[in-house]
């Protein structure tokens, strides 16, 4: 990228490159806090000590081994962590929120089911913002782009103008629409929190039924398991217990490991992801939501220690409906 030119770069610094070193003399100019939801507890063993490796982040801010530019934190304040990342920087911090007294807000907020819109609010200016993305994680997440911006010196009024022209994240919150009576929204939601929030947002506009095709991981925090097929059937009318990258575990084990949250009857268990979806779909009544959650924009299943990657083509042509990358294709298993 230094070869190319390249002036700015945007990058996500997981937990797991902070807590082993992998940043260590990298220069952030801006670090954004988004929020703390249980993940790679596998890693982490704690909640509160994964708090801490993301907070390394904020505690390097101006750690870099060239320059002297001042760096700036930007911190979610209605996240319940957000005192833990604000002590552990000694950077100057632009704060962001809904509900709380932040430096930048989100107001006036209106969720509908092609989008949201919301008033920006910092100092003494207010813009208008119509964002292409549903569901109230979407506020936060143009909040943060936002104020990101903002301490780099882009104008609230480019802001809004580049956040009203992005027209979805592929995997994230993704409607497939092929004329079907029904609607199906696919979702990376792998974490409780959010596949709470993915479920939550469309309970706030669904007519129909709602129902969700979901599995967890393998190799990976065991304790989210049963806490994940709890929300999909508390916010869900029926759940589809599913595969979703077993890795080196067992399939039939996690889905175990799930069935545990789970009090009703409303839920069936189908191993093959395939399998899983396209029941899904046949089942569907006009005006049901599906939710195909957990793989989101990924194009392959982790099985064992191999990616097999899905397969399109000739097959795809003979198919009379597809519901995302997962419909469109099938998993080559061995």
């Amino acid at each position: 990228m230094v070869e190319d030119g390249v002036e700015v770069v945007t990058m996500e610094v997981s937990s797991h490159a902070l807590q082993l070193g992998r940043v260590h003399g990298t220069h952030f100019d801006v670090a954004v806090f988004t929020n703390l939801s249980q993940d790679h507890l596998d890693f982490h063993e704690t909640m509160e000590k994964y708090a801490q490796a993301k907070g390394l982040l904020f505690a390097q801010l101006g750690n870099g081994y060239d320059d002297e530019r001042q760096p700036i934190a930007v911190l979610n304040k209605d996240d319940s962590v957000y005192k833990t990342m604000a002590e552990m920087t000694a950077a100057p911090i632009l704060s962001y929120g809904i509900h709380s007294d932040a430096d930048m807000r989100a107001v006036n907020v209106q969720l509908r089911e092609t989008g949201v819109s919301f008033d920006i609010q910092i100092g003494h200016e207010t813009a208008h913002l119509d964002f292409n993305m549903s569901g109230t994680f979407s506020v936060y997440n143009a909040l943060a782009a936002a104020a990101a911006a903002y301490v780099s010196g882009v104008a609230l009024h480019d802001i809004v103008e580049s956040l009203s022209s992005v027209e979805g994240v592929a995997g994230r919150f993704e409607r497939v629409e092929m004329d079907q009576p029904f609607h199906v929204i696919v979702d990376y939601a792998h974490t409780p929190d959010s596949l709470e929030n993915v479920l939550r947002t469309i309970r706030e506009f669904a007519k129909g039924k709602v129902s969700v095709v979901v599995g967890c991981g393998g190799d990976r925090d065991k304790t989210k398991r049963p806490k994940m097929a709890a929300i999909a059937e508390e916010l869900s009318d029926f759940v589809y217990l599913t595969s979703d990258n077993p890795r080196t575990e067992d399939p039939k084990m996690i889905l175990q490991d799930m069935e545990k949250g789970l009090v009703t009857s409303n839920y069936t268990v189908i191993e093959n992801r395939k399998d899983a979806i396209y029941e899904a779909v046949k089942r569907a009544q006009a005006e049901e939501i599906i939710l195909i959650a957990g793989k989101g924009h990924e194009t392959y299943q982790t099985i064992g220690k191999t990616n097999y990657h899905l397969m399109t083509g000739k097959w795809l042509k003979k198919q009379q409906r597809s519901v995302g990358n997962e419909c469109k294709s099938y998993y080559k298993t061995s």
